[in-house]
């Protein structure tokens, strides 16, 4: 398993809201418990909410706040969103304001909520750069509202392309990285999708409803 998978498969672990020791996350994905403190530290710095320290335990924060506003969780999406491709562009003017306002909203937030102001640009390197998956984002999001299967084309982590129908569920972000889960009709079990490795998201004429076994809350944790 690469450090890229790694890492998306923690986040999978953690966002079910419980406190996970250390040493039971290095058991469950056969590494170290000093590789689970490095990959912990590469989570907070690339803004995953994640919460707690060495010795205690890591669980998901499930709400975050700017003072005096409170942020939904798709609010902060549309935000990390913008200042990461911001601070991929090539205007050098825009790159520094990007970091600049990275830099005052982590001023802003709880220290264990977002990044540096630099990491908004290498968070969770090697993957690539967040702003490839907006294009799908209009399509996924109406396909989640109208209960519309998709034929996938999805570029895996070892670089194969394959062509999947899926029943689209759920889209989210932790820091940088954006998931869609689903219910995937080709090999019959949930996958989280990397936004950014998906080639095309094409919309079926196929409607789908809620079926036992196939929904988000079937899925095991």
């Amino acid at each position: 398993m690469t450090r890229t998978d790694r890492l998306v498969t923690l986040i999978n672990l953690l966002r079910d809201g419980a406190l996970h020791r250390a040493q039971d996350l290095a058991t469950r994905l056969d590494v170290s418990v000093r590789t689970i403190y490095r990959d912990m530290d590469r989570l907070f710095a690339s803004g995953v909410p994640v919460q707690g320290t060495p010795g205690t335990g890591y669980r998901m924060a499930d709400t975050i706040a700017l003072p005096p506003l409170h942020l939904a969780p798709a609010e902060l999406d549309a935000l990390h969103l913008g200042i990461a491709i911001v601070s991929e562009a090539a205007d050098p003017d825009l790159q520094a304001a990007a970091q600049a306002l990275a830099h005052k909203i982590d001023q802003a937030l709880p220290t264990e909520t977002i990044a540096e102001a630099d990491a908004w640009k290498t968070a969770l390197s090697p993957m690539a750069d967040a702003a490839r998956g907006l294009s799908h984002m209009t399509s996924l999001r109406s396909a989640i509202a109208g209960r519309q299967k998709l034929r996938l084309s999805y570029r895996e982590p070892n670089s194969d392309l394959s062509h999947r129908t899926i029943r689209p569920i759920r889209l989210e972000s932790w820091g940088r990285v954006w998931l869609l889960t689903a219910w995937c009709e080709t090999c019959g079990d949930f996958r989280d999708f990397r936004l950014d490795l998906i080639e095309a998201a094409m919309p079926l004429p196929e409607l789908f409803t809620d079926e036992p076994g196939k929904r988000l809350v079937d899925r095991p944790a």
